[in-house]
């Protein structure tokens, strides 16, 4: 049974197919119908259009989810990291931890394909760069920083599964080629990526260690909490 997709309306009908209006399509049908819905064709019908013509913009499937989250993470501010300074670090990573959660409840299919995405879209690189740069503008060392990052990002969010080889087994030449490139628009990226590849700087990321480290912040934000009464 062929489901019937909406009508376009004569501006839709004018309006050429780009790449952001098949992303838009896609994060709309995903909000609505959830992640599972997501197909070309199913796409295609929200669109008004036949599935092939998708094609010209993304590539497949995983391309669209790929422009599906960057989109999401995209409406992330980071205005708190812009205007952050060293001794405003805990206000400003709030405000952007609540920021991001705000996102994820307004679509709450993002988490399970941002856990699956196997590279970050520049939205991404943008969040993350700005979450380090107020962790290391706050005082905070590469591994603590890394630490951090887990807990707001990968514990929260799912974002640091896709950017860094925590084995330790990665290549130290295509890290530094991959953080030379970063370098110039993401600093704080490139720095911790290259702390990341190189074995004996952070090493691999111990799991037990890094839930106990969390487990450690909670029990100690109980701890202020009790002792204020």
């Amino acid at each position: 049974m062929k489901i019937a997709g909406p009508s376009k309306t004569a501006a839709e009908r004018r309006t050429p197919l780009t790449r952001d209006r098949v992303v838009a399509a896609g994060i709309g049908l995903a909000d609505r119908d959830g992640i599972e819905s997501i197909s070309m064709r199913r796409v295609a019908q929200e669109l008004g259009v036949e599935a092939m013509s998708l094609y010209t913009h993304v590539r497949t499937k995983d391309d669209l989810l790929d422009g599906m989250v960057d989109a999401v993470i995209g409406e992330i501010p980071t205005t708190a990291a812009d205007s952050a300074d060293s001794a405003d670090w805990k206000s400003s990573l709030r405000q952007m931890s609540l920021a991001a959660r705000a996102v994820v409840l307004a679509h709450p299919w993002a988490p399970q394909p941002i856990e699956t995405r196997t590279a970050p879209g520049p939205a991404a690189l943008r969040y993350i760069n700005a979450v380090l740069g107020v962790l290391r503008e706050g005082g905070f060392t590469v591994a603590q920083a890394h630490h951090a990052l887990h807990i707001l990002g990968s514990r929260l969010l799912g974002f640091t599964q896709m950017l860094f080889d925590d084995s330790g087994d990665g290549d130290p030449e295509a890290a530094a080629a991959i953080a030379d490139q970063l370098a110039p628009t993401f600093p704080h990226v490139a720095e911790m990526a290259l702390a990341v590849a190189h074995t004996g700087v952070l090493g691999p990321c111990d799991d037990d260690a890094e839930f106990a480290f969390a487990l450690d912040f909670l029990l100690d934000g109980l701890e202020r909490l009790l002792q204020r009464g």
